[in-house]
């Protein structure tokens, strides 16, 4: 049997609202917010007394999704510094395409972002680069080109 599609990425935040101004200055629409909570929480994640604040944050063209999650209990581990370089094992970034990439680096800004590195160009293809977001989140942007 084979998948049937992705559904979402979890990313876990402490500042949910600037985690959801992050994503929805990026062109994200923001779907709904719920608190989980329960027997059904504890079992899905391991963890005993889940309480969590959830926001579900969707692409314009409505395929694919992020789910912003903040522990209210247990409490949050960190996972060691925010500014962790590019090249550390596991989840290391999400990717969108974009229609101007400078652009949505100079609107991302105010909202935390930086570059991790600079905007490169891909032969004539596209123009790649990766802001650090909110809690250290790493994005990656693409704008092609012709």
């Amino acid at each position: 049997m084979a998948i049937q599609r992705m559904d979402n990425v979890g990313i876990v935040v402490e500042d949910m609202d600037a985690a959801i101004a992050f994503f929805v200055e990026l062109g994200m629409e923001l779907e709904g917010r719920a608190q989980v909570k329960g027997p059904v929480a504890d079992q899905c994640t391991g963890l005993d007394g889940v309480r969590c604040d959830i926001a579900m944050v969707r692409t314009p063209d409505g395929h694919s999704r992020l789910e912003l999650a903040k522990y209210r209990s247990p409490a949050v581990i960190s996972a060691g510094p925010r500014n962790r370089p590019h090249n550390v094992l596991g989840t290391h970034r999400v990717m969108f395409a974009v229609d101007d990439i400078e652009d949505t680096v100079a609107r991302l800004r105010p909202h935390g972002a930086e570059l991790v590195g600079e905007i490169a160009r891909f032969e004539d293809s596209c123009l790649l680069c990766y802001v650090r977001g909110p809690e250290g989140i790493i994005v990656g942007l693409a704008e092609q080109l012709a």
